[in-house]
């Protein structure tokens, strides 16, 4: 077993294979197979090392395991257990995987186009760094002093070279001292909020926050539905969230909402006071109540949630790039023009 763990942590789980696997079990499932014969049929498809685990899986279900704690074992992350959980108690097991499974791609889909988008400006920032620096410490001192003693300014580019060589370590030093606010802030303040509050903190970041916002809100939407679909009632469902120890924030989320409503507090009234949800998630809830279908409500939704995730995340996306190479664009041609201006003004002189 020992042996079996420690080859475990030497091939994590990414990403994409915890979400491709949980998205063909779903098929599976959805076609009638078991899980234990949809685990072993994936299997025959996947390296050695990976046999070897699902294996280990097999043996502990067999053992009366439940699958979300066995997928814990396999380090898989967090809110992917957190959807077969609420499987588990629900009953639309297939449903519930597939759903989750494909917010995962979604979500490691825009991480690597994110990273992808930054790398080609990553790159010319380098190149431009290197550039700057050469222009900086040899060619410009040169003008310079050539300018000096022919008594001319120094052009508006070979100005702008000048300022940002000036001002570019304060800059770095201001950010930097940030950088270090913030850990000391993370590590002595925000780890010793509560859930809720860190959540609520989250939500106020710019651009980001508001993409968390919706994240939040998909989820407990989609797994609310799932559950009230499931013939439990809200009450139930809380307790649900409540007893989900994977997810720390749900399982506290829960059971505020819980002890709310057992005092008396209506639910739309209640999700109304956390900000880290959308402001129109407690009119969905009220309305899903009043015409007797809050689950098709609810999954709608959380539907409409992914589907403006995706485009916000599109719409920032699209910006980064353009605004670094603005930035790029506007630092090469100052330093051409530091260079290429002097030598028409020395040409002049002549």
């Amino acid at each position: 077993m020992n042996a079996w763990c420690t080859s475990m942590k030497r091939t994590k789980w990414s990403i994409n294979e915890q979400a491709l696997l949980l998205k063909r079990i779903g098929e599976l499932l959805a076609r009638g197979y078991p899980i234990a014969e949809a685990i072993e049929s994936l299997s025959l498809h996947l390296p050695k090392n990976r046999k070897e685990e699902l294996y280990q899986c097999l043996i502990d279900l067999r053992n009366g395991v439940s699958f979300h704690d066995v997928l814990d074992k396999l380090r898989f992350h967090k809110d992917l257990i957190g959807y077969v959980y609420f499987a588990e108690q629900h009953g639309s097991f297939a449903e519930a995987l597939l759903e989750g499974s494909n917010l995962a791609l979604v979500k490691e889909k825009d991480r690597n186009k994110l990273l992808k988008l930054l790398q080609y400006p990553a790159l010319l920032f380098s190149i431009t760094g290197i550039l700057f620096l050469f222009v900086q410490q040899s060619l410009l001192p040169k003008f310079t002093g050539i300018f000096s003693s022919m008594g001319l300014e120094a052009n508006f580019f070979m100005k702008v070279l000048y300022s940002f060589d000036e001002y570019f370590p304060f800059v770095m030093l201001v950010f930097l001292t940030l950088l270090a606010l913030g850990a000391i802030y993370y590590v002595f303040v925000f780890r010793k909020t509560s859930v809720l509050q860190q959540r609520s903190q989250l939500v106020k970041i710019p651009i980001a926050g508001r993409i968390l916002r919706l994240l939040f809100t998909h989820y407990f939407a989609v797994q609310l539905s799932f559950l009230l679909a499931g013939g439990i009632s809200v009450l139930e469902a809380l307790l649900l969230f409540e007893k989900n120890n994977s997810q720390p924030f749900y399982s506290r989320l829960g059971s505020d909402i819980k002890q709310k409503l057992l005092t008396g507090e209506k639910l739309e009234s209640i999700l109304s006071s956390f900000p880290f949800f959308e402001r129109e998630f407690p009119m969905i809830i009220k309305h899903g109540q009043e015409n007797g279908k809050l689950e098709q409500e609810l999954l709608l939704f959380s539907q409409h949630c992914v589907v403006n995730m995706e485009e916000r995340i599109e719409k920032s996306l699209k910006m980064i790039q353009p605004v670094l190479y603005l930035f790029i664009g506007f630092l090469v041609v100052s330093m051409y023009l530091a260079i290429l201006l002097p030598m028409f003004q020395l040409l002049d002189g002549i």
